[in-house]
C-alpha cells in the first residue's frame, strides 16, 4: 500500500495530455453565447441598408408628428400665393389654392402612415388568429377555413377595394376597412404554415397532454415561436398598404378634401406637372422613400431571423 502511494506521488501533471477544451477556453466560449433575439439584433444592426431604413422611418414619423403642430401654416390655410416655387418662406412651394406644400406633405404623411399601419395591424390580428386556429385544428376545420381564404383571394385585391370604396364612399375609415377585407389572407397562410411545423413539437404535445386549452397553446407556444415570420410579414404589409392607398387616392378614391394624403397630393400635382412640378415631386419622393425604407427593414429582419445564417 505504501509502495503504491509512493508511485502515485511520483506521477507529475506534465505526464498527462488534456483531451477536449480547457477550463479557461470553456469559460471563454460560454461568455460568447447569446440569446436568440440578441443574436438577431446584432445581425440586424450589421445590415447597413436596414439601419438606413430605420433612420428614414424615424425621421419621417417625427416630421409627420411635429411639423403640422409647430408650422406657422395650416395644411388647409390659403395664403394667397398660388403655385409659388420652393423658397425660404415655403420650402416645398405652394399649390394652386395657395396652401403650403411642406406642411401638407407632412400632414399627408400622418394619414398615409396611419392608414398603412392600422391596416397592417388589423391584417396581423385577423391573420394570426385565423392561421393559428386553422393550423392547430387541422382536418376538416383547416380545410374549410383555408377554402374560405382561397375564395376571397380568388377575387383581385384591387377590385375588391375599389368596389368597397365606391359602396362606402371615400374616407379614412372606409379606406382602412377596404384594405383589411382581404389583406389578412397572406398573413394567415404564413402563420398557418408556421403552426403546422410547430404543433407537433414535443413541448406543444406535452402542453396538450397536460390539458392546455387551444387559446393557451396559441398564446404561449405557437405565436411566440412564429414571431419571426409574423414580424417580417407585417413590415412588408405596411408599405403595400401605403402604396395601395396612394394608388387609390391618385384615382380619386382617397380621403376627401381638404384632407391631404400623399396619394391625393400626387394626383393634384400631376395636373400641374409642367407648371408646378414640385407639387408632384415631393409627395412622390416621400412615397418612394418610405416604401423603400419599410422594405429595407423587412428584408433586414428576414435575413436576421433566417436560421440558416446562424453561426
Amino acid at each position: 500500500m505504501t509502495q503504491s502511494k509512493q508511485q502515485f506521488d511520483k506521477i507529475a501533471p506534465e505526464m498527462f495530455t488534456i483531451v477536449g477544451g480547457r477550463q479557461g477556453e470553456t469559460e471563454k466560449l460560454s461568455d460568447k453565447t447569446v440569446s436568440f433575439w440578441k443574436e438577431v439584433f446584432l445581425r440586424f444592426s450589421q445590415n447597413k441598408l436596414a439601419i438606413f431604413g430605420i433612420v428614414v422611418l424615424v425621421i419621417v414619423t417625427l416630421m409627420a408628428i411635429f411639423v403640422p403642430i409647430f408650422s406657422p401654416y395650416s395644411y388647409r390655410e390659403q395664403l394667397g400665393i398660388y403655385n409659388a416655387a420652393p423658397s425660404a418662406a415655403h420650402w416645398f412651394g405652394t399649390d394652386d389654392l395657395g396652401r403650403d406644400v411642406f406642411v401638407r406633405v407632412w400632414q399627408g404623411a400622418r394619414i398615409s402612415l396611419f392608414i398603412g399601419i392600422t391596416a397592417a395591424v388589423i391584417d396581423l390580428v385577423i391573420g394570426v388568429l385565423w392561421g393559428s386556429i386553422s393550423g392547430l385544428a387541422g382536418g376538416r376545420v383547416d380545410n374549410i377555413m383555408m377554402r374560405i381564404a382561397d375564395v376571397l383571394s380568388a377575387v383581385p385585391y384591387l377590385l375588391v377595394v375599389i368596389i368597397l370604396l365606391v359602396v362606402l364612399k371615400p374616407g379614412l375609415i372606409p379606406m382602412i376597412i377596404a384594405l383589411s377585407v382581404t389583406g389578412w389572407i397572406n398573413m394567415a397562410r404564413i402563420v398557418r404554415g408556421e403552426v403546422l411545423s410547430i404543433k407537433n413539437q414535443e413541448y406543444v404535445l406535452a402542453a396538450r397532454t397536460l390539458g392546455a386549452s387551444t387559446w393557451h397553446l396559441i398564446k404561449k407556444h405557437l405565436i411566440p415561436n412564429a414571431l419571426g415570420a409574423i414580424l417580417v410579414t407585417m413590415t412588408l404589409t405596411i408599405p403595400s398598404a401605403i402604396f395601395t392607398e396612394a394608388f387609390l387616392s391618385y384615382l380619386g378614391l382617397g380621403v376627401p378634401a381638404p384632407m391631404a394624403s400623399w396619394g391625393t397630393m400626387a394626383s393634384e400635382g400631376n395636373k400641374a406637372l409642367t407648371s408646378a412640378p414640385w407639387r408632384l415631386i415631393f409627395p412622390a419622393l416621400f412615397i418612394s422613400l418610405t416604401i423603400f425604407a419599410f422594405n429595407a427593414v423587412g428584408d433586414g429582419l428576414r435575413d436576421a431571423l433566417d436560421p440558416k445564417l446562424r453561426k
